[in-house]
C-alpha cells in the first residue's frame, strides 16, 4: 500500500509523538508573560511565593532558634507569646496581606467592565480534540479557521469559550489565565497581548481519550499584519480548484470539512479553507508539512486516539498525496 501504510502502529506513535514535540515552536509559560492579564498573574504569583517564603523562613528560622540557640525551656507565659505572635499574629497579617493584593487584582484579570467594547470578538468551541475558532470583526462577516488564534498586539480581544461536547478548558499561559468551556454555556475572557509571538494553549481539563493532545497556537502580530492576514482569511484560498479538491470531494471529505470557494461545506470537522497556512496539523500535534497530512488523513486513530475522523487508509496513496499537498495549498 507505499510508505504511508507499511509502518507499524507504534512506529507511527512514536513518529506522531517527536512530531508534536517540534510542531510548536512557542511559549507555554505563565512565567514569561505577553499580555496585560498574563503580567499580573505572574506578579501575583510571585508575590505569593514571596509571602510564602517569608512565613517559611520565619517558622524554620524560630525551630533552629529553640533547637540550636536558646534551649532553654520557656515559661508558660513566654511560651504563649510566642504561639500568639509567631502562630497567630504574623501568619494572620501575612495571609490577609496577600488576600488583600490578590482582590485588588482581579478586577484587572476580568476587564468588561471598565474596558471599552473590543474590536475584535474570537468565538472558540472546544471538540473532542480540536478547536473550531470564529473570527468577529467589528466591521465585516465572520472568518471561520480552526486550531490556531492569532491576535493583535496592543488591542483587546474578547474571546467567547464554548464546548460541543464535554467540559474543556481554554489557557494562553503567557496571554492570560485559564477558563473552562462548559456545554450549553458561553463564557467571556479577555485578553490583550503586549509583544508579539507564538505561544501554546493547551486544553487545561482533561475530555478524554486524547485531552493531551488538544493544543492550539495563539500568534500575536502586528496589528496592521494581523487585519491584512484577517482580510486574506476571509476569501477562498488560491488553489482552491485545484485537482486535488476533486479527489477531496469524491472521497467524502466535503461531508465534514469546509473549504471556502468549493462545494465543501460539512460542519463536522476544522474549518480547512487556509489550512496550508497554520503552523500545525491535528490540533498542535503534527508539524504542518505534506507527509504529516497524509499520515493523518491514512491513520488518525493511530495519531489521535478516540478522533472522529475516520481512517483512509483504503485509499490510493497516490489519491492521499493529491489530498494532502492540496491541502498544503491552501493558504
Amino acid at each position: 500500500m507505499g510508505r504511508y501504510f507499511s509502518l507499524s502502529a507504534a512506529s507511527l506513535l512514536l513518529a506522531s509523538g517527536s512530531a508534536g514535540a517540534q510542531s510548536v515552536a512557542s511559549t507555554q509559560s505563565a512565567l514569561e508573560p505577553a499580555g496585560a492579564e498574563a503580567q499580573q498573574v505572574a506578579m501575583l504569583f510571585w508575590v505569593m511565593l514571596s509571602g510564602g517564603a517569608v512565613l517559611w523562613l520565619g517558622v524554620v528560622g524560630l525551630l533552629l532558634h529553640a533547637a540550636l540557640v536558646n534551649r532553654r525551656r520557656l515559661a508558660e507565659k513566654s511560651a504563649s507569646r510566642v504561639i500568639l505572635w509567631g502562630g497567630v499574629v504574623f501568619p494572620s497579617v501575612t495571609l490577609c496581606a496577600l488576600l488583600a493584593y490578590a482582590l485588588w487584582l482581579m478586577p484587572g484579570l476580568r476587564p468588561f467592565a471598565q474596558a471599552s467594547p473590543a474590536a475584535l470578538r474570537i468565538e472558540v468551541t472546544g471538540k473532542q480534540f480540536w478547536w473550531d475558532v470564529v473570527y468577529h470583526p467589528a466591521q465585516g462577516p465572520p472568518v471561520a479557521s480552526a486550531n490556531e488564534i492569532r491576535l493583535p498586539v496592543g488591542e483587546r480581544v474578547e474571546l467567547t469559550l464554548k464546548s460541543a461536547d464535554v467540559i474543556h478548558s481554554f489557557w494562553i499561559p503567557p496571554l492570560g489565565g485559564k477558563m473552562d468551556m462548559i456545554p450549553g454555556r458561553s463564557n467571556r475572557l479577555s485578553i490583550m497581548a503586549t509583544k508579539p509571538g507564538i505561544f501554546r494553549g493547551p486544553c487545561a481539563e482533561y475530555c478524554g481519550t486524547s485531552h493531551a493532545l488538544m493544543a492550539f497556537s495563539a500568534v500575536a502580530m502586528a496589528p496592521e499584519a494581523f487585519r491584512s492576514w484577517l482580510a486574506v482569511q476571509a476569501i477562498p484560498a488560491e488553489g482552491a480548484g485545484a485537482s486535488g479538491g476533486a479527489l477531496f470531494l469524491r472521497h467524502g471529505c466535503g461531508s465534514c470539512h469546509s473549504v471556502a470557494g468549493t462545494d465543501a461545506r460539512g460542519l463536522i470537522g476544522p474549518d480547512l479553507s487556509h489550512v496550508g497556512s497554520r503552523a500545525t496539523v491535528a490540533a498542535g500535534i503534527l508539524p504542518n508539512t505534506e507527509d504529516a497530512v497524509a499520515r493523518f488523513i491514512a491513520r488518525p486513530d493511530l495519531i489521535k486516539p478516540g478522533s472522529s475522523m475516520p481512517a483512509f487508509d483504503m485509499l490510493p496513496p497516490d489519491d492521499i498525496r493529491a489530498i494532502a499537498a492540496w491541502l498544503r495549498g491552501l493558504r
